[in-house]
């Protein structure tokens, strides 16, 4: 099974599903045709539970726990799968089908599962899906509390790990030869360093810094995909989600175990998802412009020694980015020359724009510094195993004017 994750890096959509209609198969109540991506409509009066008629634009939350059944036959009809419709809150919702339908429209996927985090849809779909003492390859450069549930959890189940780089299909071709592989998981483009991984290739020799926009993983052959909706999908920094896309075959083992564990998508949560999806595509154009100018910026600056980045040239896997992504994303990583902690922190906190915090993909613009952000419990020495140096800057782009971050971003190099 090939699995590509944009945990760290949502694919961006890639065009308008335009003319498609899809309409909730578990609450009639919701009918989401979209004319064009994130567009929900009620195409007329629906009533919402008990006689509650709305004809409102945006998609109504439904804030309950549970459904009832107005006679006992009522649920018999539907233990027996009579009928299809919405039980228990851990189940399903109303809202967060609508959000399930739409993220399978941008995916071209056949189905949809959406839980309370990105972190929570890659354990479930792991758990899930690899059986006791079956192996996963993995790469080097992968979001690091995944590795750290590959590497401490999953032992306890017979479950081994490879670790390969993003690049070298010879070190797959081994492992498959070497174990029976269960699962090839990934991120493309990865984090920090934003490297791409042939999922073609990969999906033919096997047999999460995009979104649905950047770059469509199922279309190129991966069984699986992940996203930790957080970022991108939501995309204002305001609501935690993840999901996990693919075949109703798959993705229906993901969801079993998702009931069993727990972790639903509160509704509230969906409906900012839902609204999120209306601007992604608008955010993104402006997210990828940025970005990879201020790639061509950075790579010239005779402070900065070296840029990572899918769109740039000097990037080793530039010409799998051209082929297989529409953007290139909004997130750039970059070296400044001096190997300095305190010359680096100094170029991070003279910057006037970004908030300095985890995460992106938001609206507002964010940096950090991983050696502290995500390694700093580490040693120095462990750090550069997975080549987090100390001068390593991650910048996500928001939407603001490209001439004002420009600007912000010299002026900080200027004090250093």
């Amino acid at each position: 099974m090939a699995l590509t994750s944009s945990f760290q890096y949502p694919t961006t959509i890639i065009s308008s599903v335009s003319g498609f209609h899809c309409r909730s198969d578990l609450h009639r109540h919701f009918s989401i045709p979209t004319s064009n991506i994130g567009v929900v409509k009620i195409q007329r009066r629906e009533r919402l539970g008990r006689g509650i008629v709305t004809d409102a634009i945006t998609t109504p939350v439904v804030n309950t726990s549970t459904h009832f059944f107005k006679k006992t036959s009522d649920l018999i009809d539907f233990k027996e799968k009579r009928t299809v419709r919405h039980d228990y809150g851990r189940y399903g919702n109303p809202t967060t089908t609508v959000l399930e339908e739409k993220i399978s429209a941008l995916e071209g996927a056949e189905s949809t599962v959406v839980m309370a985090s990105g972190m929570c849809a890659n354990t479930v779909m792991l758990l899930a899906l690899v059986p006791r003492n079956g192996h996963i390859v993995t790469t080097r450069d992968c979001y690091r509390r995944t590795r750290v549930f590959m590497d401490t959890f999953l032992p306890k189940l017979g479950i081994t790990v490879t670790v390969i780089d993003s690049a070298d299909t010879t070190e797959l071709k081994a492992a498959l030869n070497k174990h029976e592989v269960s699962m090839f998981f990934t991120e493309s483009p990865t984090n920090p360093f934003l490297r791409c991984v042939d999922i073609e290739l990969v999906s033919e020799i096997y047999g999460t810094f995009a979104t649905p926009l950047n770059q469509k993983a199922l279309a190129l052959g991966a069984d699986l995909v992940s996203h930790s909706a957080t970022k991108y999908i939501g995309g204002h920094n305001d609501v935690l989600g993840g999901c996990v896309c693919g075949s109703m075959e798959l993705v229906s083992k993901v969801r079993d175990m998702h009931y069993v564990l727990g972790g639903m998508l509160n509704p509230n949560a969906a409906y900012l998802l839902i609204r999120g999806i209306k601007t992604m595509h608008l955010r993104l154009k402006q997210q990828n412009s940025t970005a990879l100018r201020m790639a061509h910026v950075l790579e010239a600056h005779p402070k900065v020694s070296r840029v990572y980045y899918p769109g740039l040239p000097s990037h080793p896997e530039h010409h799998i980015a051209k082929r297989q992504m529409t953007g290139f994303g909004g997130v750039v990583s970059f070296e400044i020359i001096t190997g300095d902690l305190e010359i680096t922190i100094k170029f991070v906190d003279s910057l006037k724009i970004p908030y300095i915090a985890p995460s992106f993909g938001g609206c507002e613009s964010i940096v950090d510094q991983p050696a502290i952000m995500s390694y700093w419990n580490l040693p120095e020495e462990e750090r550069l195993t997975h080549g987090i140096k100390v001068n390593l800057v991650r910048f996500s782009f928001g939407v603001e004017d490209f001439d004002d971050v420009k600007a912000d971003v010299l002026q900080a190099l200027d004090t250093i």
